[in-house]
């Protein structure tokens, strides 16, 4: 049977009680939040905190020299699991609320990383070891540009017919696989992250000026309309 090294931890608050002259309770909690005098501390064993694991390697006596190992999840302090977990969960409540305010609805991709989320946040509350993590469904892509076989033959045609250099050479002279080759090497090799730059930066702009543009409409009083004396329909 194989032996691991475990090294188990819990902490133990440090404490004083100290008196201080304020105006306000703030205040004198203030005074003793940056009062660094510790010489009066003393150790609260009966609020120590949980065990909780630091680290596992492989053998014995092997602490920091052996084959260190994963520490399974839920075998971390607690408290350390939900402060990790907190800024997770803080970051995609924002993206939900955010389009809920825009009126829009929220991307699946999201929608998987929330249910992921909130399962493990019952994890860890439960006391038991992370969900294993689903597989998300691909992000939206959108085609930039194509390199299509057919379109280089069609160029090929139209250099033979303009550039002396290959004018002994036909178009059909010129074989599928080696228009199939060419076309792996240029997309392999070409850089279009400028262009890609751009594009992503125009939709972005585009997006912005979208949204610019429903919370205008949002803001926009509705025209009602009421009947005058005269039997006119006048705005206001």
């Amino acid at each position: 049977m194989p032996t691991y090294t475990v090294e188990t931890t819990y902490r133990v608050p440090v404490y004083r009680q100290r008196t201080y002259e304020a105006a306000t309770p703030a205040e004198a909690c203030r005074r003793a939040i940056e009062d660094d005098d510790w010489s009066n501390d003393k150790l609260d064993y009966e609020a120590a905190g949980e065990t909780y694991v630091t680290g596992i390697w492989i053998g014995a006596d092997a602490a920091y020299s052996g084959e260190a190992v994963p520490v399974p999840s839920h075998f971390d302090e607690t408290i350390q699991r939900k402060a990790a977990h907190f800024e997770v969960l803080f970051g995609l409540l924002k993206i939900v609320v955010a389009d809920q305010i825009s009126q829009r609805g929220t991307d699946a991709y999201w929608l998987a990383r929330a249910n992921a989320a909130v399962a493990k946040a019952e994890a860890i509350l439960a006391g038991a070891r992370d969900p294993d993590e689903p597989l998300a469904p691909p992000r939206p892509f959108h085609v930039l540009a194509q390199l299509l076989e057919d379109r280089v033959r069609d160029q090929i045609a139209a250099i033979i017919e303009t550039d002396p250099e290959f004018a002994h050479l036909t178009a059909d002279s010129v074989a599928d696989d080696d228009i199939r080759a060419a076309c792996l090497a240029v997309a392999a090799s070409i850089d279009l992250s400028e262009e890609i730059g751009a594009a992503e930066f125009r939709a972005a702009l585009a997006a912005l000026r979208a949204q610019e543009f429903e919370g205008r409409l949002r803001c926009t009083p509705p025209i009602s309309a009421s009947t005058s004396q005269s039997g006119t329909a006048t705005a206001r």
